[in-house]
C-alpha cells in the first residue's frame, strides 16, 4: 500500500532529531515537502541536508515553539514559500526528570512552556493559516505520551504537560472540523532515541523495554508510521482521537503472571 502526499506541505516542530526527524523523513518519503523547525539554525540546517539526500524537499526553519512572533513568521515564511501548510506535528518537547519534591518552578513552567504552549502557539498559527487559505483538508498530528495516562517517578511536569496536550489535540478537533481539519494525538510508549534518552538511566531504559509485550522497544520509525497514517487519506474519518503506540505496554504488565505454567 502506497500513501502518497505528493504536492503536499508538512511543518514539523522538533524536527532535528530523534521522533521529529524519523516523521519528517517518512511524510517526506511519502511525498510532502518538509517544512523543518528546531531551535536553532545549525540543527535546522544538518537535518534538511539528511533529508535532502534520502530526497526529501525540505526547507528549515529555526523558531522557539514558545515565541509567538517567531513561530507566526514561521507560518507566514512557509506561506510564501509553498502556501498554507496541508499538515502539522507538532513534536517539539522536553523531558526533564526530577523528583516532585524537589522540582523547582522553573522547570515545571520550561516544561509546560515548550511541551504545551509550544503546541498551543505552532497549531493556532497553522489553523489560522489554512483557514485564511480556504483549506478543507488540514491535518494536525500532536505528539503527547503514555505518560499522559500512566505517571512515571519524577516525571510530574512531563505526565501533565502531556496529559494536556492529548485534551488540547481533543478540543481543537472539536472547534477546527468546522473548518475541514482533523486533530489527532499520538501517545507513544518507551522509544528506543539517542539524543533524547542520553540523561535517562539505564537501569530505568532496560526496565521499560523488558515491560513491553511485543517483545521489543519502539522506534522512531515506529511513531512516525503511527503519524503517516493519521494524516493519510486511510483516516480521513478519524479525529479527535490519542493513538496509543506501544507495543502493547498500556495493556498490562508483561511477564507477570499469577499462576505459573508449569
Amino acid at each position: 500500500m502506497t500513501i502518497d502526499l505528493d504536492g503536499q506541505t508538512a511543518l514539523i516542530t522538533g524536527g532535528a532529531t530523534g521522533l521529529g526527524f524519523a516523521i519528517a523523513e517518512e511524510l517526506g518519503k511519502a511525498g510532502a515537502r518538509i517544512a523543518l523547525n528546531d531551535l536553532s539554525r545549525e540543527r535546522v540546517d544538518a537535518a534538511c541536508e539528511r533529508l535532502a539526500a534520502a530526497g526529501v524537499e525540505c526547507a528549515g526553519f529555526a523558531a522557539d515553539v514558545r515565541d509567538r512572533p517567531a513561530i507566526e513568521a514561521m507560518v507566514r515564511d512557509i506561506e510564501v514559500r509553498w502556501g498554507a501548510p496541508d499538515i502539522v506535528v507538532a513534536n517539539a518537547g522536553i523531558y526533564p526528570n526530577t523528583p516532585f519534591l524537589e522540582m523547582p518552578e522553573e522547570e515545571w513552567d520550561q516544561v509546560f512552556d515548550i511541551n504545551v504552549k509550544g503546541t498551543f502557539l505552532t497549531c493556532q498559527a497553522a489553523a489560522r493559516s489554512m483557514v485564511a487559505a480556504g483549506r478543507r483538508n488540514g491535518r494536525m498530528v500532536a505528539i503527547s505520551s503514555g505518560a499522559a495516562n500512566a505517571a512515571l517517578w519524577g516525571w510530574s511536569h512531563y505526565c501533565a504537560s502531556k496529559a494536556a496536550v492529548a485534551m488540547l489535540a481533543r478540543s481543537m478537533a472539536l472547534e477546527l472540523a468546522e473548518h475541514g481539519i482533523r486533530v489527532n494525538a499520538v501517545l507513544p510508549g518507551y522509544i528506543d532515541v539517542e539524543e533524547g534518552g542520553l540523561h535517562l538511566d539505564e537501569a530505568y531504559k532496560s526496565a521499560a523495554r523488558n515491560a513491553i509485550p511485543i517483545g521489543r522497544p519502539g522506534t522512531p520509525e515506529d511513531i512516525a508510521r503511527a503519524v503517516l497514517l493519521l494524516v493519510s487519506p486511510l483516516a480521513d474519518y478519524i479525529s479527535g482521537t490519542s493513538l496509543v503506540v506501544d507495543g502493547g505496554g498500556s495493556a498490562g504488565r508483561a511477564g507477570v503472571r499469577p499462576v505459573s505454567r508449569g
